[in-house]
């Protein structure tokens, strides 16, 4: 037989009697056979990935149960505050600050260069097909990951230190910062440091008083419900500690903010001046427990 390369000889294969004809490749019963390499997808390689993922589940579980989250105190809605998102959506957040991806180009922005970075991210197996998988013989691949990774670390900084100087700027105070601040100083007080310890409810003063029963023909309970808590209007328990008796009686007569003048309603539903007077005189005296 020749060697050379362009040699037209015919190449003729001597077979071995001793060899029993197959049908083909026949799959050994185990893939150690072949030392270094792979193993069955199903059930093999399926089975360990499910196994770890279990484990890291239920240790995940036992961290959790553990040691709950701590809560703190409820945010302040009415606080001058500048937001931002958590630390792993800063890139994306400083990202859309930009000329080229906000105001008139917020459709290249969030659609079109977005669309393509994962387009390409979902295409990149049918992509990139070569069997080399050290880095450094991938150029292409290798360098827009690299890019990618500058370009995350790169925004994501940038978005925290222009957050700093903007809040050094308006002189705020993160509230973060300032609820660690309030927790410090609770507990230096012996107070609870976090809002997971709730309030004792106010409970209803003189259940049995009659006026109960005023309050529930003159409509109140339309707004305020039967339980006093509210029912699209301000709860009223321990509204004693606020208001006095003739404050009350002057919302009743005059009405107060989105609140008409419930006088004549209460009136119109049987209700006497005295028993307007005595209504009044009881709400008075929800008060909170001390």
């Amino acid at each position: 037989m020749a060697h050379g390369d362009d040699s037209k000889e015919k190449v003729v294969y001597v077979g071995d009697s001793r060899v029993r004809r197959g049908n083909g490749f026949i799959t050994p019963p185990d893939y150690t056979a072949y030392p270094g390499k792979s193993e069955a997808f199903i059930p093999n390689f399926l089975l360990k990935e499910w196994m770890v993922g279990v484990v890291v589940l239920v240790g995940i579980l036992v961290l959790t149960i553990s040691e709950p989250a701590p809560l703190g105190f409820p945010a302040n809605a009415s606080a001058a505050v500048i937001p931002i998102p958590d630390w792993y959506f800063l890139f994306l957040y400083q990202y859309l600050k930009l000329p080229y991806a906000s105001g008139d180009y917020i459709v290249l922005g969030t659609l079109g260069v977005t669309g393509v970075a994962f387009g390409s991210l979902l295409l990149a197996p049918f992509l990139d097909t070569g069997r080399e998988r050290r880095f450094y013989r991938r150029p292409i691949a290798s360098s827009l990951m690299f890019l990618s990774l500058a370009a995350i670390i790169y925004l994501t900084n940038t978005a925290w230190t222009e957050y700093k100087h903007e809040m050094a700027e308006t002189g705020q105070i993160p509230e973060d910062v300032q609820r660690e601040e309030k927790a410090a100083e609770n507990r230096a007080k012996g107070l609870p440091a976090a809002s997971a310890v709730q309030a004792k409810e106010i409970a209803i003063v003189d259940k049995d008083d009659p006026a109960m029963a005023l309050f529930k023909q003159a409509t109140c309970v339309s707004c305020h419900a039967a339980d006093l808590k509210g029912a699209g209007g301000p709860s009223l328990r321990g509204v004693g500690d606020t208001r006095d008796k003739e404050a009350i009686l002057a919302i009743i007569r005059n009405g107060q903010g989105q609140m008409p003048p419930m006088a004549e309603t209460a009136m119109s539903a049987g209700l006497s001046e005295q028993d307007i007077d005595s209504l009044a005189g009881w709400l008075a005296k929800q008060k909170n427990e001390q």
